[in-house]
């Protein structure tokens, strides 16, 4: 690799097999984050179709390597190239073709995709991010309070930028990983990166670009709103644009169910209910089969799982009077003391410490109930 390109790291997500009999799909990430922390939940609505590539930006992530030389938007796409041709190869498939999908600054790597290789990306989602993203002066101040402070400065402004209201209350644990990731990440990488976005501009382009290309906006977004994407679907030859309720700049970990639908949508062509039929299920349909007795018997999942499933929402919902039931009835269905105790504490993790701790009490109280 030549020292202006700079090194970009492959990264195979949690349950992200490889898959070299379905189509490659690459996954880019945003500013100050790690693809692991920001497209993991979303890659599990993808694996199944997609053999799924991610890549991590100089000292992001598990990206360590950072060369003393910056680089252009232009350069880094080079080096995500790079990485792919290196699975392409060993797919079989030198020179192949893959779709992309790519979050802020990753999406900006994805148009530059779209105009130095047009003939390799077949399609591409590009979410949260512009052919243009902030100006001179506040990447100039972004970089000055790195250079002083280090990332972890960036932390509060970022957790009020990244997030629509009420996601990080909803979403603690998520939230806490993508920011961990922020003050994880290497001075020197994160102002190379800031200084790659100040001088991208790609807006004269946008008509070169031949590709389908869905563009996909947070409303909440304030550091690229729906306006940027909207630029991006008209001035492409075949675009369109998808706004989510509800999401700020990092769609795909606040919606990544909608976020892994819509990538199947535009890459795969399926229809919307098609790609929702592996990630949701009809409500009223799922009611009458446990109205009925039948939900506890679909082919779909054990009654082992079914069981530890259930724990977790009861947990979730704070139904503690339930919870003793459910716990009373799983023991005699052959659940462990220790896969009860390790359920109760992955909810600790998701569903939060209060909700926990009393799971834990009625537990215990059942458990000492059955010794005695």
């Amino acid at each position: 690799m030549s020292p202006q390109i700079p090194s970009v790291t492959a990264v195979r997500l949690s349950g992200a097999a490889h898959r070299h009999d379905l189509p490659l799909l690459v996954l880019g990430p945003s500013l100050g984050t790690s693809a692991m922390t920001l497209w993991s939940v979303c890659a599990g609505g993808l694996t199944d179709r997609f053999d799924v590539l991610a890549w991590d930006l100089p000292g992001h992530g598990h990206n360590r390597g950072v060369r003393e030389e910056g680089f252009t938007m232009a350069e880094l796409a080079q080096g995500v190239l790079a990485v792919v041709e290196d699975v392409l190869a060993q797919r079989d498939q030198v020179g192949g073709n893959f779709a992309y999908a790519g979050d802020s600054v990753g999406g900006a790597v994805g148009l530059q995709l779209l105009l130095d290789a047009p003939d390799r990306v077949d399609s591409a989602v590009l979410l949260c991010t512009g052919a243009k993203i902030g100006d001179a002066a506040t990447w100039a101040g972004r970089m000055g309070q790195v250079s002083i402070s280090g990332t972890p400065v960036m932390v509060p402004g970022s957790a009020e930028r990244w997030f629509a209201p009420g996601f990080v209350d909803r979403e603690p644990a998520l939230a806490s990983a993508l920011l961990g990731a922020l003050t994880d990440t290497a001075d020197e990488g994160y102002l190379q990166v800031c200084a790659a976005l100040a001088d991208f501009d790609v807006r004269d382009r946008l008509g070169e670009v031949r590709a389908p290309v869905l563009a996909v906006a947070g409303a909440w977004d304030a550091v690229t709103p729906p306006d940027l994407l909207r630029e991006i679907a008209d001035g492409v030859r075949d675009g369109r644009v998808e706004v989510l309720a509800d999401v700020g700049h990092l769609a795909p970990a606040e919606a990544p169910v909608e976020v892994a639908a819509l990538i199947r949508q535009h890459v795969l062509g399926e229809s919307p209910v098609d790609a929702a039929d592996d990630l949701t299920l009809d409500v009223g349909e799922v009611a009458a089969d446990h109205a009925a007795g039948s939900l506890w018997s679909r082919p779909g999942l054990d009654r082992h799982s079914r069981l530890l499933i259930t724990v977790t929402a009861l947990v979730a919902q704070g139904r503690h009077d339930e919870l003793d039931a459910h716990l009373r009835a799983t023991r005699s269905d052959g659940l462990t003391i220790e896969e009860i105790k390790e359920c109760l504490l992955q909810t600790a993790i998701y569903c939060g410490a209060t909700d926990a701790t009393a799971a834990f009490r009625i537990a215990r109280t059942v458990l000492e109930e059955e010794r005695a």
